[in-house]
């Protein structure tokens, strides 16, 4: 049980064998909902131990989850992810860890660049239609057509950028 975990889980480890966390546990370490993890086993991305209908996570799933949330949070698809984790573990049974390419790492920071620079002008003009919007009259801000079509124009904007990747 990590230390930011307030919940008293001796009735969850009561049905988990030693070294073992159960979904729940799981969730709650990493700080994940159920329904992800059972969408990560869905896609063949963890295989947790079963016990019955109970799911059961060991050290090596634990550390593959871990492996495939750092891969999230570096902007890589589950796709890239789980391709990264196949191709690392095919060398090495008992380690978990993605393997990067070094022209794929060039690769991810130059699109998590370009994203960052859209968010910045998506943040700049919405502060400026913000700006606008408090400059007006409350009668004709609530009245305005106007601003409903600059927001439309952003979202159209931002939504043809590759913030939507595949996979």
């Amino acid at each position: 049980m990590n230390s930011l975990d307030t919940h008293d889980s001796s009735a969850d480890q009561a049905h988990s064998p030693q070294g073992l966390l159960t979904i729940g546990e799981m969730a709650r370490h990493f700080g994940v909902s159920l329904r992800a993890l059972r969408f990560y086993e869905d896609r063949g991305l963890i295989k947790p131990l079963r016990q019955g209908l109970t799911s059961l996570y060991d050290d090596k799933t634990r550390a593959r989850l871990s492996m495939i949330l750092k891969g999230k949070q570096l902007g890589f698809t589950l796709t890239e992810i789980s391709r990264m984790l196949d191709e690392r573990q095919e060398g090495n049974e008992t380690e978990v860890a993605l393997a990067l390419a070094p022209n794929q790492v060039l690769e991810q920071i130059d699109i998590l660049e370009r994203q960052r620079a859209e968010i910045d002008a998506a943040l700049i003009e919405l502060k400026e239609t913000q700006a606008r919007l408090a400059a007006m009259p409350a009668q004709e801000r609530e009245t305005s057509a106007m601003p409903a079509a600059i927001l439309t124009n952003s979202s159209q904007r931002i939504s043809a950028s590759p913030f939507a990747r595949a996979g």
